[in-house]
């Protein structure tokens, strides 16, 4: 989810721990459990810090590592311990239990949109996307802010957030629904279809889809239950060249194809290199594929630059690729 969505549920679960007789009778194991739902929605999200470094490793590590099995149990250690050194007398058991969950509650939220995460490592590190929650989710996002709203207003928190946490667990099955029937009317279109990859948007009639076949990709909209088709590619494996080995060791390309599973490429010779683009073809937003990775290769198979991220136009790609002393 956005980082707005999961602020809102470090609060609201925070409420939800009044429920908990041992924190709702201790009014300063409420504010150190409140402190550590609202950091530990966060926590696994601290890795954005690796797009300071570059592109390519936000894009290999982002949901990765810190979304792992391992990770969430120390994640919900670390931070319930860090709170208890500045409030020893809190019961510790307690505090954990509730930091650990917003930290569990944030990685599985996470594996509901198109992104997904490698929230299953270290069994394995497959990136796991299911696909049928927007990672901006008006109505979950509204529906929390409702129930911020009635805590102001002196409702009980404790049984607002339990009202609310029904109401989306139920949604979250009626768009688990809503995806189940997308597939089953795809795979009637195609019954040769080996992949789906859906992509819900902020309007629940309106889908984004990519399917695979033995030999094309589709790219299409389904809006209404109704499957609109709107690309078309042909499945080319990658050549066994020179140019495309050179191409597949350069760090922003690996990094984008250890993450996408839909792709395309192609290549595109110019005077003095040849271009090697990667289209992911997931997103497709305003006509235009925004998530790429570009390597620009010289005759003596040297790379002069690349480039992996997300475009919105072709402008401001060749603004990032350039042939100079200081590739990007």
């Amino acid at each position: 989810m956005d980082t707005g969505t999961h602020v809102v549920m470090g609060i609201a679960l925070g409420g939800l721990a009044t429920l908990d007789p041992v924190v709702s009778n201790d009014p300063t194991l409420f504010n150190a459990v409140l402190a550590g739902t609202i950091i530990g929605s966060q926590a696994p999200d601290f890795d954005t810090i690796l797009k300071l470094k570059n592109n390519a490793t936000y894009i290999r590590h982002h949901r990765g590592l810190t979304h792992s099995i391992p990770a969430v149990l120390i994640w919900g250690i670390l931070i319930a311990g860090i709170i208890h050194l500045f409030v020893p007398q809190v019961n510790f058991l307690h505090l954990w239990i509730w930091t650990f969950s917003a930290v569990v509650i944030h990685v599985f939220v996470d594996l509901f949109n198109a992104y997904g995460t490698q929230a299953y490592r270290p069994f394995t590190n497959k990136w796991i996307a299911y696909g049928f929650i927007n990672t901006f989710d008006p109505y979950i996002f509204l529906l929390h802010i409702a129930g911020i709203g009635a805590w102001g207003l002196g409702a009980n928190p404790g049984y607002t957030w339990l009202i609310i946490y029904t109401v989306i667990a139920l949604y979250y099955i009626k768009r688990y629904i809503d995806k189940k029937e997308i597939v089953k009317k795809i795979y009637d279109y195609f019954p040769n279809t080996t992949q789906i990859a859906t992509s819900p948007t902020i309007k629940q009639n309106y889908w984004r889809v990519a399917i695979t076949t033995p030999d094309k990709f589709y790219v299409g909209a389904v809006e209404n239950g109704h499957i609109q088709i709107i690309d078309e590619f042909e499945k080319i494996p990658l050549p066994d060249s020179t140019i495309m080995d050179v191409a597949r060791k350069d760090k922003n390309v690996s990094a984008f194809l250890s993450f996408s599973p839909v792709y395309r490429w192609e290549i595109t010779e110019y005077d003095d290199f040849t271009e090697v683009r990667f289209i992911d073809l997931r997103y497709r937003s305003n006509e235009r594929y925004p998530f790429v990775a570009v390597v620009q290769i010289d005759d003596n198979m040297s790379i002069l630059n690349s480039y992996t991220g997300w475009i919105f136009s072709e402008h401001k790609l060749q603004s990032k690729l350039y042939i100079g002393d200081n590739p990007i």
